[in-house]
Formats: C-alpha cells, structure tokens, sequence
C-alpha cells in the first residue's frame, strides 16, 4: 500500500493549490479526482463557465457597444447554441491543462477514481470502470471537494427542460422564456446573461431583496439594473409546484400566480459534496447541508484530516478556497509561510452589470 505526506480529494480551486502547496515544501502529495477532468466546479461547472458565458452574452447582444441605459436588447438572429457555447468550450479545456500542468511540474501523484474513507488515514479508491479497489494510506488528508447543487425532491429534474445550475451549460437550445429559481449569485449571474440574449427572464426569490451580503443599496440597483434588461423580479415569492406540459412548462406561484415558460433554471442554493465518502469511518461529523465543520486552521474534528473551498461553506469562492487550503497545509507541515486567509477579502459578482466589494 502506497502511503503519502497528503491526500487530497478533489481538484478543484482549493484541492490543487492545498496540493502544490505541501509538494511545493517537498512532501509526497497525492490527488485523487473521480470527473473525468481536473479543475472541479471552479473550471467545469461553475466559476469559469459562468463568467465566459456573460462574456459571450456581452459580445453577442451588444451590451458592451451601446452600455446598459436606454438599451434595447437584440440578439444577433443567426445565434445558436452552439455559438454561445463555443467560447465556453475553448476556456474551460485550456485551464484544465493549466491544472493539469500545475499538478505534473509539482510531481503531484494524480489518481482518477472515487475516494472513500476506510479508516483515518486510509483512502479507498474506485477507478472508474474497474473492478477493483486501490487504497493509499496519507499522514495528512485533505478534503476539497466542493458542492453540488440542491436538487428540491419534488421538482421534475427528469425534463430536459428543467435544469440545476450545473446542467444549465448543456441546455440544447436557448429558450423564449424562462424562469429562475433562487436570486443568490448563481441565479443573479445566469438570469442577466440569459436576459442580455433576449430571453424573457422571470426571477422569484423567497427574500425581500437580492444578495443579502450587498449593501441594499447596492442591491437594489442591480434590482433596477435587471428590469432595465427586462427581467420580471418577483421577490418575496417561490413555486409551489411545477408542472410540465408537451410545449410549456406550468409553475404555480406561492402567491397563487401561474407562470408558463419554455425552461426553469433552480439555482437554490448548494450543499457539501461529501456524500460517499465514508466521513464516518473517519470520525469525521458531516453538518447542515453536507457542510464540513473546520477551526481556524481549518481542521476539522479528527486534526490530521483538513477541509477547505465550497465544502466549508460560505464565502465558497475560488480564490478564498485556494488560500485556505494554502493555510490548511502550512498549518498541517508546519510551514512557515502563511497562518490565516486575509480578513478583508474580495468579492464579484458577474451580474450584468457585475459588482464588486471587498470586506
């Protein structure tokens, strides 16, 4: 049995710079990744795609030539999907190889399969299509990785046309109309992209007003900001029940509203990824919403075994993730590099028009 300074479980944002950082100071670092490529939901699913996608809805709408005051959004008439989702293509396969890169220049052993906890220390790994089980042993363990969308059990997510906020990037064609869902970041970014392509966005959120961590004053212009783009923001409401028709998709309305619509986009949050990987077995205890609990150096329950990036919680962003699993690792070698993550950190949000705070 192989054994390491590190395993890391996940490659994402805080999974490789936790990764490079120990292999950086001469340990022997294993990662182990399950997706089929490197780089997590940071590349894939969520920080990357998402950004690249505003862009392409910037170019192909012309928002960016004729600014945001007075506009009258109009899609370039030819635009399939396969045009909005070219650029995305492009992007993401290039960072991937960055990552893939970062993990070969820093030795880094990368080992595909699903992880699993057999004990403290042990690590079972399940290659993909295989029939058998690899277990490494580490002094160190790292868990990085990530969230997943909260799937509510009572939505259709069996109909193409009702997506969670990782789906929605493989979505056949763009639709007439559409509902999201949920008016944190993912669904504030996605509703002003599709909004800026001409799409007839209705956006329903349970709270009084969007983004909570802004300033309301703040909020409330991006609230003014997505009406200008034609977005029906309906605060202080949610669905009650979906139901989806041959050529349209129903949503009844908490407030008693009907709402027919090509697609409906769920982006209600995001839960620890940490289902499957035997935490118990490890001593390891599993909070709200699939959420790790760490100290502050983040540690969690058993000392040797460490958690960092959206798998902690909030503020579950990629550069945030990245320094905690640098802090992680100084702390866990007795690097004498860094001891905490900067309290006044910075924050986007890549609405349409994006904001921007720090503190």
């Amino acid at each position: 049995m192989d054994r390491y300074d590190l395993i890391v479980i996940g490659s994402g944002p805080a999974g490789e710079k936790g990764a490079a950082q120990a292999a950086y100071f001469g340990k022997r670092v294993a990662l182990v990744e399950r997706a089929p490529h490197v780089g997590g939901a940071g590349i894939n699913t969520g920080t990357i795609p998402s950004k690249t996608l505003r862009e392409t809805a910037l170019y192909f709408s012309g928002l960016q030539q004729r600014g945001l005051y007075g506009i009258d959004v109009m899609v370039k008439p030819d635009l399939t999907v396969k045009d909005f989702m070219y650029r995305e293509h492009e992007v993401v396969k290039s960072l991937r190889e960055v990552v893939r890169q970062n993990i070969e220049r820093h030795r880094i052993d990368l080992i595909r399969g699903e992880a699993s906890f057999e004990d403290a220390h042990t690590i079972a790994v399940a290659p993909p299509d295989a029939d058998f089980v690899r277990r490494i042993q580490g002094d160190v363990v790292l868990i990085a990785t990530g969230s997943v969308p909260a799937r509510p059990r009572d939505i259709p997510f069996d109909d193409p046309r009702v997506y969670d906020s990782d789906e929605i990037l493989h979505m056949e064609r763009l639709p007439h109309t559409m509902a999201v869902v949920g008016a944190g970041v993912i669904g504030c970014e996605y509703t002003t992209i599709f909004a800026a392509l001409g799409v007839r966005v209705t956006l329903l959120d349970g709270r009084d007003r969007l983004l909570p961590f802004l300033d309301a004053e703040i909020a409330d212009r991006l609230r003014l900001q997505m009406e200008f783009l034609g977005v029906d923001v309906r605060l202080g409401d949610g669905v009650a029940r979906v139901d989806p028709r041959a050529d349209v998709i129903h949503l009844d309305t908490r407030r008693g509203d009907l709402l027919a619509v090509d697609a409906v986009l769920f982006a209600a949050g995001r839960h620890g990824n940490t289902r499957g990987l035997g935490l118990e077995k490890a001593g390891v205890p599993v909070g709200d919403r699939g959420l790790l609990e760490v100290n502050e150096h983040y540690q969690t329950a058993v000392p040797h075994v460490y958690a960092a990036g959206d798998v902690i919680g909030f503020p579950a962003l990629a550069a945030t993730s990245m320094e905690q699993a640098r802090v992680a690792m100084c702390h866990a070698f007795d690097l004498k590099y860094k001891t905490r993550v900067a309290p006044i950190f910075p924050l986007a949000v890549y609405t349409i028009p994006e904001i921007a705070m720090a503190g």
